[in-house]
């Protein structure tokens, strides 16, 4: 890929409000991301690096309202993806979900499973307690930590 191609896609990227761009030219391809939008005054158009950043991905909206769950539902426990793949709340499309909002679990019980690269992977509860809330629906994307259910922790004065 021609440098001024780059030069030019990086302007563009920088111009608008796009957070990605990916080109692709016969076996070459290239990827532009930025994880917020840049302040005018620190964008230069010498360094062409900061429009690159990959690593660092931006709180996304869904995090922050996460973040506010956390917070509205003390006491909870989160459960969080061991994995980047594809969430499912039940063993296949027929069958009832693993476990509902309201359902008490134990520790190991399975609470869903995580498809990457089609293999199945159970996700058990790792404390006892009454799931509070799921954050995810069957078939949506999860990335590595990110919170799948909280969990409200079974203690002496809740049992009772």
């Amino acid at each position: 890929v021609d440098i001024r191609k780059i030069k030019k896609l990086i302007e563009l990227l920088e111009e608008s409000a796009l957070t990605e761009i990916e080109i692709s030219e016969g076996e070459e391809s290239i990827r532009l991301s930025r994880s917020s939008p840049l302040d005018p005054a620190e964008s230069t158009t010498t360094n062409p690096l900061p429009a690159r950043l990959t690593e660092t991905p931006s709180p996304s909206p869904e995090s922050s309202s996460i973040a506010a769950t956390l917070e509205d539902l003390p006491g909870t426990v989160p459960v969080v993806s061991p994995m980047v793949g594809t969430f499912y709340a039940a063993p296949n499309p027929e069958s009832s979900p693993y476990v509902k909002t309201g359902s008490e679990v134990t520790v190991g019980d399975t609470l869903c499973v995580i498809e990457a690269m089609k293999i199945f992977n159970h996700v058990d509860a790792e404390c006892s307690g009454v799931i509070r809330k799921i954050l995810k629906n069957s078939g949506d994307p999860v990335e590595f930590g990110e919170t799948l259910f909280l969990i409200e922790t079974l203690t002496e004065e809740n049992a009772t």
